[in-house]
């Protein structure tokens, strides 16, 4: 069932699924729900989801001018406030990662758990296995194709719009997010940082990430790459679902969360 709300000004599209506690699905770069599909039915037997798609993104409109992960955050921060109406759990794939991240900086009191999958938090130059794959990608490449067939159906503006959008998106690769460790170490909620152990995002970086984060876990997806929720979704849900259902264990030989300083 999906609808439409306005979001700072953008006629923004969501679907509903489930119920129990808020979950909020935030998809990657140039996707729509439909890359959910794998997650929906296992996700919704537990919490009630909302899923929004990102202004140029499916059925949301494009805006005028750049797309920018802030400008995303802000109307994610809207939709907690207007729709969800308080705070919710965030699983953000690839790009929705970024976005959830930037909420939980932003916002900590619409935050209650994070999963963050195949996400990066410097641009692409800094944190691609291969950055050159960037300069290959262009609105008619095959590097594309996926996403132009996703897009194409449910554009607002139709499939001609195309070029457009994937300028838009490509250019804000290129040069955010900017997040610094600093910056990550003030996410208070609870986070899993997840990733394919053969992910676009270098092992490096994602491990920077999971140390950057103050209440964070970690698992990379053995045999998968930046597609991990479809290539192994029944090990990505039981992740996802086991961290955001239950509490972290106290473990029997603490080293990098011995001399973590408990919540308050």
């Amino acid at each position: 069932m999906g609808d439409y709300v306005d979001l700072q000004g953008v006629k923004t599209w969501y679907e509903t699924d489930g119920s129990g506690d808020p979950v909020l699905m935030l998809h990657g770069g140039f996707c729509t729900n439909d890359t959910w599909g794998a997650q929906r039915s296992d996700l919704a037997a537990r919490f009630r989801l909302f899923l929004p798609e990102r202004r140029a993104h499916g059925h949301t409109p494009d805006v005028e001018g750049p797309l920018s992960y802030g400008d995303m955050a802000g109307d994610t921060v809207a939709f907690l406030d207007s729709v969800i109406g308080g705070p919710a759990h965030l699983v953000g794939w690839s790009d929705g990662g970024m976005v959830a991240l930037l909420v939980a900086i932003a916002r900590p009191d619409l935050v209650r758990k994070i999963v963050v999958m195949g996400s990066n938090f410097r641009p692409a130059a800094e944190c691609w296995v291969e950055p050159a794959t960037l300069d290959r990608m262009a609105p008619g490449s095959s590097d594309l194709e996926f996403f132009r067939e996703l897009y194409e159906p449910v554009a607002p503006e139709g499939p001609d719009h195309w070029p457009v959008v994937a300028r838009k998106v490509l250019d804000m690769w290129r040069t955010e997010p900017t997040l610094t460790r600093e910056d990550l170490a003030r996410v208070t909620a609870p986070t899993l940082v997840m990733a394919g152990d053969d992910d676009m995002v270098t092992l490096e970086h994602t491990i920077a990430l999971y140390r950057a984060l103050p209440r964070s876990e970690l698992a990379i997806v053995p045999g998968t790459s930046h597609l991990a929720p479809l290539e192994k979704p029944a090990d990505i849900n039981r992740l996802v679902i086991q961290h955001l259902a239950t509490e972290p264990i106290e473990t029997m030989l603490p080293i990098r969360r011995a001399h973590r300083t408990p919540p308050t």
